[in-house]
């Protein structure tokens, strides 16, 4: 299911050559001057450094399969989640190849500095030392683990990160504490402790209607964690930490020591933020804060698959109150959390949404496999600037 917009024109299918080809699914054309954003969590990340630059260079069918995605949607702007960084930039320029060879033309990028796998020298996760994954800055087994990088069809510019942000500085942040009230760091930790698990940031995009800001993060998922709930606590405000780069506070400073968030009215919010409105385990007030509040429009985009797999799966899907049509996730079943929406892309008010949707076939469609390559789906979102 394609959530179209009455400007749009349906039924036409763009197919991506491959070295593998792979069935495409239909995706709804762009109406004419309109710029598709798309978020993706590719599940491009490996267990160890410099294994996903082998991995692009030799192929493997979950590649092929993230290619096909991305070939089928076309973006203009593309968000990925989950692609490891490494520093020479070699894994993120094979993928480009790789995308263009099958038809899509995303030369322009950014991978900024995550903070996964980092370590911290701080007892992060509270187990009475400071070595391990757990205790990086964001969780990772070796810095670049789980990044982020944007692509784009036209060029970037004036990127801003708030990787070293202080968790806390942020006005009522939800410290995590143990069940008596006990925080769950050290003061020493606390005051060092980074808010952003990966990084957020925010990128010009220059397109020939004129400039559009990305602004994106990837919040901890909120759990793997403790009676503390630091996960899900970190998870929310990281959340409203994107509110914060849209109203830019007197307290919000980046990491080149600019304060104050984005100006533009042209803006999209793009992210894996790992919270769904109404199931799951997250802490919700960051999330619908930013999605009633008056600084995005939530085009709340759709697929087939997404309420197919929840009908077929059963388990925890089955006592969801959120529509299954909007998950963006395929995720455990038993015993849950089940298939979520997870992932978002919010346009500003002032631009003009002419359509959307969630690379998510049924079961048999054409593209359905592809679109297993990652765990998560891809959302699309076309607008127009004012």
């Amino acid at each position: 299911m394609v959530r179209v917009f009455p400007a749009l024109v349906t039924g036409v299918a763009l197919l991506c050559g491959l070295p593998r080809p792979l069935p495409a699914e239909p995706v709804a054309p762009k109406v004419a001057g309109s710029i598709r954003v798309a978020q993706y969590n590719a599940a491009l990340s490996r267990a160890g450094a410099g294994v996903l630059i082998g991995d692009l260079a030799e192929g493997d069918e979950q590649i092929d399969g993230v290619v096909a995605v991305i070939a089928a949607v076309q973006p203009d702007v593309l968000l990925l989640n989950e692609i490891d960084r490494d520093p020479g930039g070699e894994a993120v320029a094979a993928l480009i190849a790789r995308l263009a060879a099958a038809g899509v033309d995303l030369p322009h990028h950014v991978q900024p500095i995550s903070n996964t796998g980092r370590p911290s020298g701080h007892d992060i996760d509270g187990d009475g030392e400071a070595l391990g994954p757990a205790d990086a800055w964001g969780y990772g087994t070796f810095p670049g683990q789980y990044a982020m990088a944007v692509l784009s069809r036209y060029p970037l510019s004036g990127l801003r990160t708030w990787r070293l942000f202080p968790w806390s500085a942020m006005p009522a942040a939800n410290r995590p504490r143990q069940p008596d009230g006990t925080p769950l760091h050290s003061e020493a930790t606390w005051a060092a402790l980074r808010l952003s698990s990966k990084t957020h940031l925010a990128v010009t995009a220059e397109t020939p209607a004129g400039p559009l800001v990305l602004v994106a993060a990837h919040p901890t998922p909120p759990v793997f964690d403790g009676p503390a709930d630091r996960n899900g606590r970190r998870n929310a405000d990281e959340i409203r930490l994107l509110q914060a780069i849209l109203e830019g506070p007197d307290w919000l400073v980046d990491d080149e020591g600019a304060p104050g968030g984005v100006d533009e009215a042209a803006y999209v919010v793009a992210g894996d933020l790992n919270a769904d409105p109404a199931d799951g385990d997250a802490r919700r007030e960051g999330l619908m804060m930013l999605l009633e509040g008056a600084l995005v429009q939530d085009p709340a985009p759709l697929s087939d698959g997404g309420s197919a797999a929840a009908t077929a799966q059963g388990g925890a899907n089955l006592s969801h109150q959120g529509d299954p049509a909007l998950d963006t996730s395929d995720w455990r079943d038993e015993p849950g959390p089940g298939n979520l929406r997870v992932d978002y892309v919010l346009p500003a008010p002032d631009l003009t949404v002419t359509g959307a949707g969630v690379y998510w076939p049924a079961p048999g469609e054409p593209g359905a496999r592809s679109a297993a390559a990652s765990d998560h789906r891809l959302v699309w979102v076309d607008v127009t600037l004012p």
